[in-house]
C-alpha cells in the first residue's frame, strides 16, 4: 500500500480577508520568504544536503527552501496544499520550462490532492529528509495539525531520518513580535485561533513527540527582517497571512495603519526598516 499524506489545516484558511491573493503570493515571494534563507543554509549545512539527499518539504511555499537544496544537489519534492498561489509560483521557479532555454532543476510539486498525497511508491527510495519550515510559535493554534502531517510523512522516509522543524524565538528577541501584537490587537473581537501568543520554549519538541519523533538536536539562527521602506514591510509582513484575522475583524486599511505605525522604531535614517530576530530549528528523527 502507497503511504499517503494528510492535507495540514491552515490556521487562516477560513478568514483569508478579499485581496488579490496573486499579489499576495508574489509580495511573499520576493520580499518575505528570503527572510528565512538563514535557516535553511544552516539547517542544510548541518544536516550536509547535496547530491544524495532525497528531500521532502512540506508547507513548501513558493518553493526557495527547495530551490537552494537542489542547487546543492538534492532531488526535491514540495507539498503546498493551503496556498496554491504560492504553488504555482513553485512550479515556475522549479519545474523546467522551454521558455528562454533555460534549464531548471527537476522537482516534483504538488497540492497533495483532495483526500491525500501520494509521494512515494514501493519502487521509489524513501525520503533522507522531510522539512517543515513554515515557522510555529508566534499565533495561537499554527501548530494545529502539524503533527498528524509529519505522522504521514514518517513512513515515507527511511529509518532515522531527519524532520526539521522550525519555530520564532522568544519575543525578546524577535522584534517582529510587536508588530505581531497589533494582529492580536485588532483580531480579539473574533476571538480567533489566529491570535499572537509568545514562542513557548518547548514548542517544537512537543510537536515532534506528538509525531511519534525523537528529537537529536536543534539550532538558533539569527534571521533579521529587512525591507527596503516601510511599504514593503507591510506588504511582506501581510502576505505572511498572520494578519488575515485582524484584517476580517477590522479592515485592511485600519491593518495598514497600525503596523506602519509599529514598524516606525524600526525605520533607519535611510528609510530602510530592520527588525532583528531569531528562529529556532528542531532536527528529529524517524523511528
Amino acid at each position: 500500500m502507497t503511504p499517503t499524506l494528510v492535507r495540514r489545516r491552515h490556521p487562516h484558511a477560513d478568514r483569508a480577508p478579499c485581496a488579490d491573493l496573486g499579489a499576495r503570493a508574489r509580495d511573499w515571494a520576493e520580499i518575505q520568504e528570503r527572510m528565512l534563507v538563514p535557516v535553511y543554509e544552516a539547517v542544510y549545512a548541518r544536516l550536509e544536503v547535496g547530491s544524495g539527499t532525497r528531500l521532502l518539504g512540506l508547507g513548501c511555499g513558493s518553493g526557495l527552501a527547495l530551490l537552494m537544496a537542489a542547487s546543492r544537489g538534492a532531488a526535491v519534492t514540495g507539498v503546498e496544499s493551503a496556498r496554491p498561489e504560492r504553488l504555482a509560483l513553485a512550479r515556475e521557479r522549479l519545474t523546467p520550462a522551454a521558455r528562454e532555454g533555460r534549464e531548471r532543476p527537476a522537482a516534483l510539486l504538488t497540492d497533495g490532492g483532495e483526500d491525500g498525497l501520494t509521494v512515494a511508491g514501493p519502487a521509489e527510495p524513501p525520503y533522507t529528509l522531510v522539512t517543515a519550515f513554515q515557522p510555529i510559535g508566534c499565533t495561537a493554534g499554527d501548530a494545529d495539525g502539524l503533527s498528524a502531517l509529519l505522522s504521514g510523512a514518517a513512513p515515507l522516509a527511511e529509518r532515522g531520518a531527519a524532520v526539521v522543524l522550525v519555530g520564532w524565538g522568544p519575543p525578546e528577541r524577535c522584534t517582529t513580535s510587536s508588530v505581531l501584537r497589533v494582529a492580536a490587537k485588532l483580531a480579539d473581537p473574533l476571538r480567533s485561533t489566529g491570535s499572537w501568543r509568545p514562542a513557548l520554549r518547548d514548542d517544537l519538541e512537543e510537536v515532534a513527540q506528538r509525531a511519534g519523533l525523537r528529537p537529536d538536536g536543534s539550532g538558533r539562527v539569527a534571521c533579521p527582517f529587512g525591507y527596503a521602506d516601510t511599504k514593503s514591510a507591510v506588504r511582506g509582513l501581510l502576505s505572511t497571512g498572520l494578519f488575515d484575522a485582524a484584517v476580517g475583524a477590522t479592515d485592511l486599511a485600519q491593518v495598514d495603519k497600525e503596523m506602519t505605525e509599529a514598524l516606525q522604531p524600526y525605520v533607519r535614517a535611510d528609510g530602510t526598516v530592520w527588525m532583528p530576530n531569531v528562529f529556532r530549528y528542531l532536527i528529529a528523527r524517524t523511528a
